[in-house]
């Protein structure tokens, strides 16, 4: 059984984050399929007795698949109201995905400033517990409607890292549109290594070439580095996977996917 099997079936606690790029298709639309088939694997693992707390990118993506007409505007309002339209559809299609498999969601959306505030990131952690206490499956997102530079996480890594210590989860695993840390970016260089596990984070950064951020997302290998300088800090394990790859949760769970496996310390 392999590192990364072995880590996920002794957490019991799981953020999982899903990254815009996993929810996106070819031409920038909404994976619905991905979703409902997400669903429910997230539901064998309930089953299973695992507890989940999904960080859902895929505001704007929604929202371009709403309005298309706004793909190609780039002033800041409108790239607000196209979140606070895509949210509305984000959210329509995960209940849906869930339904089926006869869970509920809640969601929230959260800015820095919550969980900098101590009065509402223990509301925030309360109404986590209470909503996967119930059986209902949280999914948290940026609140990037209303959000600026000086509230502003700016990516859901780190605030699904955030949210993870927050709610003292035992695993934050990452999906990406990559497999999990290279040594340089595969797609550019062939002879990229691939890193199964890190043990110092300190230590990889001196030997990985880390690049920009990719074509949805606004991320990139910097910003999941940093969630997990934060996660693994407080005794969180964090797993960097490849959320596109079919039945990306279930191999993973199996041992027949790889990722990059970030131990705590």
């Amino acid at each position: 059984m392999s590192d990364i099997s072995n880590a996920l079936k002794q957490a019991r606690k799981i953020v999982i984050k899903i990254g815009s790029n996993t929810l996106a298709k070819e031409d920038g639309t909404q994976n619905t399929e991905f979703m409902a088939n997400f669903a429910r694997q997230c539901k064998a693992l309930i089953d299973s007795g695992k507890q989940i707390v999904l960080v859902s990118s895929g505001a704007q993506v929604a929202g371009v698949s709403t309005v298309n007409g706004w793909a190609r505007k780039k002033d800041v309002h409108y790239r607000q109201a196209l979140c606070s339209i895509g949210q509305v559809e984000l959210m329509h299609q995960w209940r849906k995905a869930f339904q089926i498999q006869g869970l509920h969601i809640g969601q929230l959306l959260l800015t820095k400033d919550d969980f900098e505030n101590d009065h509402r990131s223990l509301n925030i952690r309360n109404t986590l517990f209470t909503l996967v206490d119930e059986g209902i499956v949280p999914i948290i997102n940026e609140n990037d409607s209303v959000s600026f530079d000086e509230i502003k996480i700016g990516d859901n890594d780190n605030l699904s890292a955030l949210t993870a210590i927050l709610w003292s989860a035992d695993m934050l695993l990452l999906f990406s549109d990559i497999d999990g840390i290279y040594s340089d970016n595969p797609k550019t260089n062939p002879d990229a290594k691939f890193i199964e596990t890190v043990g110092s984070i300190s230590d990889l950064r001196k030997t990985i070439t880390i690049g920009d951020a990719n074509s949805f997302g606004t991320g990139g290998i910097e910003t999941k580095i940093q969630a997990a300088e934060k996660t693994t800090v407080y005794g969180i394990q964090m797993l960097l996977a490849n959320g596109g790859t079919e039945n990306a949760l279930d191999n993973l769970m199996e041992g027949k996917s790889r990722g990059t496996l970030f131990l705590a310390e």
